[in-house]
């Protein structure tokens, strides 16, 4: 199991990521398009599907204003616990590959805010030093980025679990949802009191980045709703692979 993104898929996420950054909003769409991003094909390719993740990551991190993960992998609709159920109209693979892109979209995010909040840090001065010389500070930030690392490797099992068509991928690609929701709660928190006020001016980057990040969060299933799935279809035996007790 290789848990890395090829080069050429991360070349290919940075590559998107500075044509978002170029392009604005209200081209984001059309840059995507002209990336090729609506011709990969996640399902059929390995290749595709490492493209795809460090795609959406990238859209993630730009907050674009698009559901690239369900475009990417369509399932006529969001995906919704029928999908879940043994005999449901989607095929499982499919659902673990939707709801594991997603959450690379939401690993985006976790990326920016981290990244938006140690700029502040550095920056911005209290009692004539920078925050980031105050040790509660960086005691803050670090756990929040314990946080994003710990979805990060969750995330790269995870699309590995659904690429190879594990049995297990849906109970994958749930427990990473739920990581990725308390983490994102954890991360966006600790961004928010170390930004103060400011971060929830509508001027802030990490003000919108929030904002679109709540979505993603409590669409198709928020933390409690993905618990109460998880535990019913692991219920008597317990997550396999990455996730289970003797790994944790």
């Amino acid at each position: 199991m290789n848990t890395e993104l090829s080069k050429e898929a991360a070349d290919y996420g940075g590559q998107a990521s500075r044509a978002l950054a170029a392009a604005g909003e209200d081209r984001a769409v059309a840059v995507l398009g002209e990336l090729g991003a609506w011709d990969l094909d996640p399902r059929g390719d390995a290749d595709d599907l490492e493209a795809a993740a460090a795609l959406c990551r990238s859209a993630g991190y730009r907050a674009v204003d698009h559901p690239v993960a369900d475009r990417l992998l369509p399932l006529g609709g969001p995906v919704t616990q029928a999908h879940l159920e043994p005999g449901g109209t989607a095929d499982p693979r499919d659902v673990a590959l939707v709801l594991t892109l997603q959450c690379w979209t939401l690993l985006g995010m976790l990326d920016r805010a981290i990244d938006l909040t140690r700029e502040h840090v550095l920056v911005r001065r209290q009692f004539g030093r920078p925050l980031a010389e105050q040790q509660g500070v960086r005691f803050q930030l670090s756990d929040a980025e314990v946080e994003r690392v710990g979805v990060e490797m969750l995330a790269a099992y995870a699309l590995w679990s659904a690429g190879s068509g594990r049995p297990e991928a849906v109970d994958d690609a749930l427990a990473l949802r739920l990581a990725a929701l308390e983490a994102a709660e954890t991360v966006f928190r600790t961004a928010h009191v170390l930004h103060g006020a400011l971060g929830f001016c509508d001027e802030a980057p990490l003000s919108w980045l929030s904002r679109r990040s709540q979505d993603l969060r409590r669409r198709p299933f928020g933390p409690s709703a993905t618990r109460d799935l998880l535990a019913r279809r692991i219920d008597g035996r317990g997550l396999t692979g990455l996730y289970s007790e003797e790994n944790v």
